[in-house]
């Protein structure tokens, strides 16, 4: 009788199969600590803010240059290498320079342009308005983690404008608890965020002006009518009430 049982669960095991897994190239995180395998639609900016970072951070750390394009199942570092030993060498007699004739140096010149950016390094934020009209629900902290930014309450549709003029440079849903989400840059130091939209009126690359609006409140990722607002500094979640007009 007990032979008979382990036969018939045998059969059943068999025909079930094992549990299958998602391949690697599907997970967000790689199995080594340390890395992030980048997923469609994701920007460095967005890797950056996913893991509290500074974007020329994490575009340094793995050599990206302007304008920081990256693509799907790309490895990236999210620490630094570490420092190789220095091994002293012989000294090296040093040549006298070579003279150019002011031709090449005219040539030379013209072909080391430098590609402008849509949105000024230096460029200072002399005023922050405010994103939408409504009550603050939920103040900023730095002790808590799933406080980065204020919430504040409004009705689904309701404008969200930008606070300050920039360059949109992640617009989509990829972050999780963030729903849709906009993230413009402002300048080399300053990034804002706007989550939880119904919808996104902007796209990823455009340049927007102050007071512009950007898109629609909603409560996507959450389970009310809300806009999650974040200004972060040089990669650092800062409180937006010390930066918003009072008005």
């Amino acid at each position: 009788m007990r032979i008979g049982v382990l036969l018939l669960l045998s059969v059943l095991l068999l025909a079930c199969g094992a549990p299958t897994y998602a391949p690697v190239s599907d997970r967000r995180v790689t199995s080594s600590p340390g890395y992030h395998r980048v997923q469609k639609g994701e920007t460095v900016y967005s890797i950056a803010w996913m893991y509290g970072m500074d974007y020329k951070t994490l575009a340094r750390w793995n050599k990206i240059p302007r304008p920081y394009s990256i693509y799907p199942k790309q490895i990236l570092r999210l620490k630094p290498k570490l420092k190789k030993r220095v091994v002293s060498k012989p000294a090296v007699i040093k040549k006298a320079p070579v003279k150019r004739s002011k031709k090449q140096y005219r040539v030379r010149k013209q072909t080391s342009k430098k590609i402008k950016p849509a949105v000024a390094e230096g460029h200072k934020v002399k005023r922050w308005i405010w994103p939408v009209k409504g009550r603050v629900i939920r103040q900023f902290s730095r002790k808590d983690s799933g406080k980065k930014g204020i919430a504040i309450a409004g009705k689904a549709g309701k404008r969200v404008v930008a606070t300050a003029a920039g360059k949109v440079v992640y617009s989509g849903s990829g972050l999780l608890r963030y729903g849709k989400l906009i993230i413009i840059k402002h300048n080399n130091t300053y990034l804002s965020a706007y989550a939880h939209n119904r919808r996104i009126l902007v796209k990823e690359g455009g340049v927007v002006k102050q007071g512009q609006q950007i898109a629609e409140m909603g409560q996507s990722g959450t389970d009310q009518v809300m806009l999650h607002f974040e200004i972060r500094k040089n990669g650092k979640p800062v409180n937006p009430l010390y930066f918003l007009s009072k008005k």
